[in-house]
């Protein structure tokens, strides 16, 4: 009698309504991968094996697989919110072991470190303190205090002087006279404690051709020394062009290098004592061209303390943070894995799957490279669902369900007319 057959198919059809019902249910949660089942024919064989007029026993669930397709990546207004462009799954470290999410919702938890809603933490290649990614696999972590202050030792001047300036009508030079010099910038300098100082320098044309003097001040003081008592003169660094306007010499020196150092020398405030270098030859040299003073460029390396304002994310994972002094810092970069079976990941719920011997070990690389997708910050990838497909099998399964119980129904009227037969 068919009665096991149709039972088989009542069972297979419900199992495949569970199946899309646990789909449609999560049709919004991020991350999330529908199921498919899977189904075979049943067959009772013989130990001789089976006959040309053998009748099936029905049907069985072989497997469910999940579809690792791309889901739609929605824009949100965090940071911390990743998405993963491509193929790749999040490493999560929970309560000393590792497992793997699409789901890319994070945020900082009280210490610092990023973590999803579980509290598992977000495992990257981390960076030292310079910055430079080591590659030594750790939790992401953001420090809240105060980034330490640096103090300027090197200043980048690129300026162009006017090869046709009049040389100054006053002598000798005074900061506080303007008819005393031709040109002057300036630029704040920081010292050990990051307080801020005025740097100025002042450009002074000389009757020789071609020859200028620089006077460097900062906060007033004269980096060469106080001007002599009895004449009033200052302590000039001298520079020289040649007929093509380019640095040539410095004090008398050839350049390169075209660099001018000066003695340690006290701020005021407490700090170390400040060491200045002033390059006129980096990446935009000085130089005396028929034009007006321009100031192509004039930068220096220090700077003040500093708090974490935020962090940008590349799409090759790498995690920088900014600072209220206008400073950058890599913190480290997002490592992904793949696996060779992602369909034999074991699947533990809250979006997270762990590695399993059908999926094989871990294959753990930086977004973009090998096979792996790249990072989009600010951004979540929503379920892979499609809602309309769903209806559609949703349709098919309570069709296939009906026709069974069908089956079991006309089976149980022939049935019963046996019995009757007298």
């Amino acid at each position: 009698m068919p009665f096991r057959s149709a039972l088989s198919g009542i069972n297979a059809a419900a199992q495949e309504l569970r199946i899309i019902g646990n789909n449609v249910a999560n049709a919004s949660t991020t991350g999330f991968k529908q199921s498919r089942a899977n189904f075979a024919d049943v067959y009772a064989a013989s130990s001789s094996g089976g006959t040309a007029n053998s009748i099936g026993a029905g049907v069985r669930l072989t497997s469910v697989d999940q579809l690792f397709t791309q889901g739609n990546v929605g824009f949100t207004d965090s940071k911390l919110d990743m998405a993963i462009n491509g193929q790749g799954f999040f490493i999560l470290e929970d309560n000393g072991s590792r497992v793997y999410s699409r789901s890319g919702q994070f945020q900082a938890d009280r210490d610092g470190f990023i973590v999803n809603s579980n509290d598992q933490k977000m495992i990257v290649n981390v960076a030292d303190e310079k910055g430079t990614i080591t590659g030594a696999a750790g939790a992401l972590r953001l420090d809240s205090s105060n980034i330490s202050p640096k103090a300027t030792q090197l200043v980048e001047v690129a300026v162009n002087i006017d090869s046709g300036a009049e040389v100054p009508t006053t002598y000798p030079f005074d900061p506080e006279r303007p008819s005393s010099f031709t040109h002057s910038t300036s630029l704040t300098v920081y010292d050990s404690l990051g307080t801020p100082h005025l740097k100025s320098m002042y450009f002074v044309k000389t009757p020789t051709p071609n020859i200028w003097e620089i006077h460097t001040f900062v906060d007033g003081q004269h980096l060469r020394g106080p001007a002599d008592p009895a004449t009033g003169i200052f302590t000039a660094d001298t520079i020289k062009f040649n007929g093509s306007g380019a640095l040539s010499h410095i004090n008398g020196v050839v350049a390169p290098p075209g660099k001018i150092s000066f003695a340690p020398f006290e701020t005021g405030s407490g700090a170390d004592p400040l060491e200045l270098t002033m390059d006129l030859q980096g990446a935009v040299p000085v130089t005396q061209f028929g034009s007006s003073f321009t100031v192509n460029g004039i930068k220096q390396n220090g700077y003040t303390s500093g708090r974490l304002t935020g962090i940008d994310i590349d799409d090759t994972g790498i995690v920088r943070a900014r600072f209220t002094n206008g400073q950058n810092r890599t913190l480290g970069q997002v490592t992904l894995s793949n696996f060779s079976n992602p369909n034999g990941l074991r699947q533990l719920g809250d979006s997270n799957w762990a590695e399993s011997f059908d999926s094989g070990p871990a294959l753990i690389g930086t977004p973009g490279s090998g096979s792996l997708g790249l990072i989009q910050s600010g951004a979540l990838e929503g379920s892979n669902v499609d809602l309309t497909g769903q209806l559609v099998n949703m349709i098919t399964a309570q069709r296939n369900f009906q026709a069974n119980a069908q089956v079991i129904s006309t089976a149980d009227a022939v049935t019963q007319t046996v019995i009757n037969i007298r």
